[in-house]
């Protein structure tokens, strides 16, 4: 089994080291694995995904993402277009443009021709039940609709690493559930690997393993 995710003794801190968020964090993920992070708020699980995809640099330690070291600006950018995707528990798509425009945004950062991006863009709106809303502004859809799209949109570079950070925590009920049983669907028709931080323990218990934080500290 191929190890798609390594975090070696990763340390993070803020406001100069006085607030300590990652205390010496250690974590191997395989390929394929879906794997949720669990444990109370402020235990470090959302800075860990932001540390594993790149959107902040570790202090000290290493990760390493499908081979790839994620170690400066360079690398953190070509992490962020070609190999992970990110889905926020707010959906983060800008409100002025239409849906379709959203989900093309991942598609020019890369240099995708117009015409395959449309194609991808199509693709991923018919799977996910939004062909009929892509010419829609992000305020006119509702909010399983925003997180389908924002989902979409992770996937438009095809990753081979998607972290969801509480992906369904702004959803009712009946959303949550379709949610996120869509993401496990694509991420199994995809052989993606996902890490997904959660408070919910029934959505974790879905997962293939489940590991908690505590205190800035993994404990398998």
């Amino acid at each position: 089994m191929e190890t798609i995710i390594q975090v070696n003794d990763v340390w993070r801190s803020y406001d100069e080291g006085r607030i300590e968020v990652l205390k010496g964090v250690d974590l191997l993920v395989e390929a394929g694995e879906t794997l949720a992070l669990v444990g109370s708020s402020g235990c470090g699980k959302s800075t860990l995904l932001n540390v594993i995809a790149g959107l902040e640099l570790p202090q000290e330690g290493r990760v390493t993402v499908a081979g790839r070291g994620v170690f400066d600006e360079v690398s953190r950018r070509e992490l962020l277009r070609h190999t992970v995707g990110f889905v926020f528990q707010l959906h983060h798509l800008m409100p002025g443009l239409t849906l379709e425009e959203n989900l093309l945004v991942p598609a020019v950062a890369v240099g995708m021709s117009a015409s395959a991006a449309r194609d991808r863009v199509r693709e991923l709106a018919e799977e996910t039940g939004l062909l009929q809303r892509l010419d829609r502004r992000v305020r006119e859809l509702s909010g399983g609709e925003r997180q389908r799209g924002a989902l979409c949109r992770a996937l438009m570079n095809r990753p081979r690493v998607l972290l969801a950070d509480e992906p369904t925590g702004a959803l009712d009920e009946r959303n949550r559930e379709a949610v996120f049983e869509l993401l496990m669907k694509l991420v199994a028709e995809r052989g993606l690997t996902l890490v997904m931080a959660t408070h919910d323990v029934d959505l974790a218990s879905r997962c293939s393993r489940v590991v908690r934080m505590r205190d800035g500290r993994v404990e398998e």
